[in-house]
């Protein structure tokens, strides 16, 4: 019997009917589950609606940080790509979740990544501001990293991909909540400072997260077939040496993926709300509606491209998703104000499509004991390539200048990202146990 279908026979009874009221219908229907999955994904992914909130804020308020630290145009480009950074250390911290479990690391993290926003709040300069926002994304990168992997590990073969997107979806709806408060910021006492103290709100709810959240079935077994082998882990850093050593040439490609993903992906988006305020005048509520009404269209990207790279596979997906990426940003970035809404839904589908593709491939190209550590090495390299990205961006741009040029041709990273997807082995509809060992001799 396979792995994934005794994990959902053991689980009870598939849920049948409607969807659960916290995933919307314009989702898509959600396929039979049991109900212990059902449960562990709505809990994950509310940790993950707090972590897209903290996302939502640097991208939506990011004008008016700027401004309150006097960091001119020319200059936002370097000090996000130092924002960026701070997720790299999260290379050190993530093999902890191939050692002392998915569970405990995803709580640990989510503890640190709401202290660190709550204390940006406090801020009193532009060099704090970015040291805490670093420790944030150390962190941010570590319970999504965890997060997925959880979803990958419970989820059966022919439900994966719709399993990691709607989580992407679910979390994504912090955005929503970043910018319905962004939409009064004129309003809301210390400005954009109040936006981060809602960062708190995971601790509060952590008693809730203690209870609910259970360790993957398959970090379980693993555990315990080392115990009973007496298996010595050796140092911290052992799962990347398992990682780098077994299986070089997919950790290579995930990781190229990764950072030329983030390096095209993430200057057009984080610019956004800059963009439209500085370009065309608008006023914050102006940007918040187009990413409530255009955005939630868009962001179907994530729960369909599941379901089509469930059906149709995974590198044929993600080729077009990313190829398609550049010429999105380019007419977003040169359209008259009017079309911005129009153009802004495929951009957005564009952008949580590629993000489910690249998360489901991570995942499922390794092993149970490495599959921590390979989410993370993935997301380690999207966070270098958000920082090139956006140095890039800095250091393309004349002082006093737009940088609507460089944000274009940074986008065209994504087309290398789209050719390197073709390189790796198909993933879709596989159990997870057969996929690290039989396309070996393709990639590595």
């Amino acid at each position: 019997m396979s792995g994934d279908a005794s994990l959902g026979e053991r689980s009870g009874a598939g849920w049948r009917g409607n969807n659960p009221w916290w995933i919307p219908r314009f989702l898509g229907r959600m396929p039979d589950l049991p109900p212990t999955q059902v449960r562990m994904l709505g809990v994950i992914a509310l940790a993950l609606l707090f972590e897209n909130y903290d996302q939502a804020m640097l991208t939506a308020a990011l004008k008016q940080i700027a401004e309150s630290f006097r960091v001119p145009e020319s200059e936002i480009g370097g000090m996000l790509g130092w924002v960026h950074i701070g997720a790299i250390p999260a290379f050190f911290v993530i093999p902890f979740a191939d050692r002392i479990g998915r569970r405990r690391l995803f709580i640990a993290s989510m503890i640190a990544l709401g202290l660190a926003t709550f204390g940006a709040a406090f801020s009193q300069s532009v060099e704090q501001f970015i040291a805490l926002q670093m420790i944030s994304r150390t962190f941010m990168v570590t319970t999504s990293a965890t997060a997925f992997v959880m979803v990958t590990e419970e989820f059966p073969s022919a439900h994966r991909g719709w399993g990691i997107g709607v989580l992407g979806a679910l979390g994504g709806m912090g955005y929503g909540l970043g910018l319905l408060v962004f939409a009064g910021i004129d309003y809301l006492p210390y400005g954009w400072r109040a936006m981060y103290l809602v960062g708190i709100t995971p601790i509060a709810l952590l008693p809730m997260f203690r209870r609910e959240l259970r360790e993957t079935r398959r970090f379980d077994a693993l555990h315990a077939a080392r115990a009973e082998s007496g298996e010595d882990l050796g140092g911290w850093l052992r799962p990347f040496a398992i990682l780098l050593t077994r299986y070089p040439l997919r950790a290579c490609a995930i990781g190229l993926i990764g950072a030329c993903s983030s390096a095209g992906h993430t200057a057009a988006f984080q610019f956004s709300a800059y963009f439209v305020q500085q370009e065309h005048a608008w006023r914050p509520g102006h940007y918040t509606l187009m990413m409530l009404v255009a955005g939630v269209i868009g962001v179907v990207g994530h729960p369909y491209a599941g379901r089509l790279a469930d059906s149709r596979g995974r590198r044929s997906v993600g080729f077009a998703l990313f190829a398609v990426y550049p010429l999105v940003v380019y007419g977003f970035y040169h359209a008259p104000g009017v079309w911005l809404p129009l153009i802004w839904i495929p951009f957005i589908f564009a952008l949580t499509g590629a993000g489910t593709i690249q998360r489901a491939i991570a995942t499922e190209l390794f092993p149970t004991a490495s599959r921590g550590t390979a989410s993370g090495w993935m997301l380690v390299c999207e966070a270098g390539g958000r920082s090139a990205g956006l140095f890039l961006v800095a250091w393309g741009t004349p002082e006093g200048s737009s940088n609507t040029a460089m944000i274009c041709w940074t986008a065209c990273f994504c087309l290398l990202a789209a050719l390197l997807i073709l390189l790796l082995p198909e993933t879709g509809r596989r159990e997870l146990e057969s996929i690290s060992e039989a396309d070996e001799a393709r990639v590595s």
